[in-house]
């Protein structure tokens, strides 16, 4: 049964439910990646991907953008999210022509997201044409002139939109950014909008930069790490290192997170001898189980708490010399948080008073503090609020600006931070759009474009007719899939850059494309030889990436020339820049970066050092680059979330045989679950008050504002959850995500707070 926003539920029959894990990785996580790598790309081109991932000479990890060791690095820098990345992307399988007449969309469009990751690599271009049923080849001039007779028929260029995945590499975005301005607008949604929007949205103002003020080597210095919101093990496991380290130096760890994830636990270092024989380092100190989007009332209540500490001992608990100097709104956030009431904050964030005064001493007696945080924390209606709160709390503590402290939004996506450093930003600034156009010779667009959220709206509304996403998979990763669904249905054409069939494929516009692309571990081979892209990590370190596995096709193009080849059959001579020149040798592409992007100076030649280089980050050396040259305090008062009777708040999350939309398998192996994704987890007590047991198949219903959003056929799983919470997995459970609850300010879609409630399948 293939439901009406183009995805198929399938029977849960099959899943069986265990004992969550207590530690991450170890032998097991080996095995795992082994069998991943092996069983996909083969033995010798598995073996031989995995050597070169991560290494200087090699290539940047296509999972998580977590940060390589700047000096010396281990042949096995990687972890099982990454191998499992490699052995997607060099898959030995390939998909063309006959599987396309095999199988139609809609019959593609009733097997699983799993199913189409395991058919293997696309290897040549593809069209579906108007009315008809079946994807059919196409060469590639013939597609790049659909796309240019498509966007030049448009009223006005803001009708179409140019989506961006984090996979894509700086130089690619770059060109994209300026093909699109080029053809004269905005129109730059982003997986940005989606994840840490909400981040920089809170830091930018604060601190002046949206992005973390903390490098690697500074966990190690630490004396206390919040980890808020996150879950390393599944989502960044490499982290689980850094974590280690700093234990062993003496930091002490505080956790933040509904759910008792094993990588918060402890770590068993499987390039450890101790590790791989079951011996693992406990991490966690102290583990706070707030409720879904109770981070909000926490974080208030620990500075509440905190304030009281320094009332009966001044200069104990806040950096007063920091704050005279560096900062700006003490006294205004000292009289909010006072008015706070410990009945709000305990009842909002479902931990004690105790606890949170506990955690407090142990922030106020700590000089060295990080604090982290990712999803769980952006993707909440409150999500700026409750990251400028966590800001408020750090800069009490004087902990930005010095080594083994400072703010570390860990990202998801590879390159997402770098994208934005390239101009894939809807809102770019203006000395950006000064610095593009003289070095190009035009005037960019001025006016801002659609984000993502905005741009569902725009093909919804029959705003935006064409849709062209460099790489991602966008109806899986976006919110309300059946708005989503309809509205990329109602685009005149659709373009996907793709390594491998994904859902957005199924859900074509009137005319339908899928280009493929190489990927980031083969070889790029242009008219000025083989080139290398580069890529920047979450702690800001920009690196070289070059790819060296044989392509899966002859008929691949790398995404910068995509790019190119699309931007010059669209602009023809309306442009001004030779775009073919600029791909022949990508360190072309970097000279022009140069001149436009600040920190980019002598980027050839700094790239080309073995780790690469740090783009400049003021706030890491007490440098606020905010309009008045000081770190601000803010005011955020903490939403109250009140239920009606029946009702959860539930989030999206992971499993650990996934990365984003890319399901790799189908188990969760750390949380016990296996051979089904299609769950949600409650607390034993929600469910008997339900008249449920474990093992019973619901539908989930969301709420919002007065309509409703159902998703099919969910096990109930009793898990060690707050009361009152529900957690499930995404991508099936974006459906009960509405399109229009969003973030303040960020826009971000709220996948970390939805109002559910249950019922019995039919």
């Amino acid at each position: 049964m293939t439901t009406h926003d183009g995805t198929c539920p399938p029977e849960p029959d099959t899943l069986t439910v265990g004992h969550p894990k207590t530690a991450a990785a170890g032998f097991t996580a080996v095995v795992k990646s082994m069998a991943h790598v092996w069983g996909g790309a083969g033995f010798f081109r598995g073996t031989r991907a995995l050597m070169l991932l991560n290494q200087s000479s090699g290539y940047d990890c296509p999972s998580c953008a977590w940060p390589d060791p700047d000096d010396v690095r281990s042949r096995t820098e990687f972890c099982e999210n990454g191998a499992k990345a490699i052995a997607w992307e060099a898959d030995a399988r390939k998909i063309g022509r006959e599987f396309f007449a095999q199988w139609s969309v809609a019959e593609l469009a009733e097997q699983s997201d799993y199913w189409h990751g395991q058919q293997g690599r696309l290897v040549e271009p593809l069209v579906l044409r108007p009315g008809g049923t079946h994807y059919e080849p196409i060469s590639w001039d013939a597609a790049f002139k659909v796309i240019a007779d498509e966007l030049n028929a448009l009223a006005s260029p803001d009708e179409a939109l140019f989506y961006t995945s984090g996979r894509a590499s700086n130089e690619a975005a770059f060109l994209y950014q300026l093909f699109v301005r080029q053809f004269g607008t905005n129109n730059l949604p982003d997986c940005s909008n989606m994840c840490h929007e909400s981040s920089g949205s809170a830091l930018v103002p604060t601190v002046g930069i949206g992005k973390g003020t903390v490098k690697l080597d500074d966990f190690e210095k630490a004396q206390l790490i919040l980890v808020i919101g996150q879950n390393p093990g599944t989502n960044h496991p490499r982290m689980l290192t850094a974590l280690q380290k700093a234990k062993r130096a003496g930091a002490k760890i505080v956790a933040v997170n509904p759910l008792p994830e094993a990588g918060l636990l402890a770590f068993r270092n499987p390039q450890e001898v101790g590790g791989m024989l079951g011996f693992g380092t406990p991490l966690t100190d102290t583990y706070l189980r707030v409720k879904v989007s109770g981070d909000a009332a926490l974080l208030q209540g620990l500075m509440k708490a905190v304030f009281a500490l320094d009332a009966e001992k001044p200069g104990t608990a806040i950096d007063r010399a920091f704050v005279a100097e560096y900062t700006e709104g003490f006294h205004e956030l000292r009289a909010a948080i006072e008015a706070v009431s410990w009945d709000f904050i305990t009842e909002q964030s479902g931990v004690s008073r105790e606890q949170i005064e506990d955690v407090a001493k142990q922030i106020a007696a700590a000089e060295r503090i990080i604090a982290c945080w990712a999803m769980g924390v952006t993707q909440t209606p409150n999500a700026v609020g409750t990251i400028r709160d966590l800001v408020n709390l750090m800069l009490l503590r004087g902990a930005v600006g010095k080594p083994g402290a400072g703010l570390c939004p860990v990202r998801g996506h590879s390159n997402v931070q770098g994208d934005r450093t390239m101009g894939i930003y809807e809102k770019p600034s203006v000395p950006f759009l000064d610095a593009l156009g003289k070095e190009f010779g035009f005037d960019p667009p001025r006016h801002h474009g659609y984000d993502t959220v905005d741009g569902i709206r725009a093909m919804r509304d029959g705003k935006g007719k064409v849709f062209v996403a460099l790489g991602g998979n966008f109806l899986s990763a976006t919110p309300d899939t059946a708005a989503t669904a309809a509205a990329l249905r109602n685009c005149r054409l659709t373009a996907h850059v793709s390594i491998k069939l994904n859902r957005s494929h199924l859900v074509p516009g009137r005319t339908a494309l899928i280009l493929p692309c190489l990927g980031r571990t083969e070889t790029d081979r242009q008219a000025g030889g083989v080139q290398f892209v580069t890529t920047e990590n979450s702690m800001g370190v920009v690196q070289k990436s070059q790819g060296m596995l044989t392509p899966a096709s002859p008929h691949l193009l790398s995404e910068p020339v995509i790019v190119a080849r699309m931007a010059a059959a669209t602009l023809g001579k309306r442009s001004t820049v030779d775009w073919m020149n600029l791909v022949a040798d990508y360190d072309r592409i970097r000279e022009r970066i140069e001149r436009v992007v600040p920190g980019f100076t002598n980027y050839n030649q700094r790239v080309r050092r073995p780790g690469g280089f740090y783009l400049p980050n003021g706030p890491r050396e007490r440098r606020f680059t905010t309009p008045n040259g000081r770190a601000n305090f803010t005011v955020n008062p903490a939403a109250s979330n009140r239920l009606e009777p029946g009702q959860l708040v539930m989030m999206t999350i992971r499993t650990h045989d996934q990365f984003n939309t890319t399901v790799y398998g189908l188990d969760d192996r750390y949380r016990g679950i296996t051979r089904g994704r299609r769950v949600v987890l409650l607390n034993a007590e929600d469910i008997r008050e339900r008249g449920l047991k474990a093992g019973d198949v619901v539908d989930l219903v969301s709420h919002f504002r007065g309509e409703t959003r159902t998703a099919p056929r969910f096990v109930v799983v009793e898990y060690d959850i707050p009361r009152g919470s529900a957690a499930t997995y995404f991508p099936e459970a974006n459906v009960l995500v509405p399109l229009d609850s969003v973030a303040a300010v960020s826009n971000t879609p709220t996948s970390k707070y939805v109002v559910i409630t249950l019922r019995p399948s039919a």
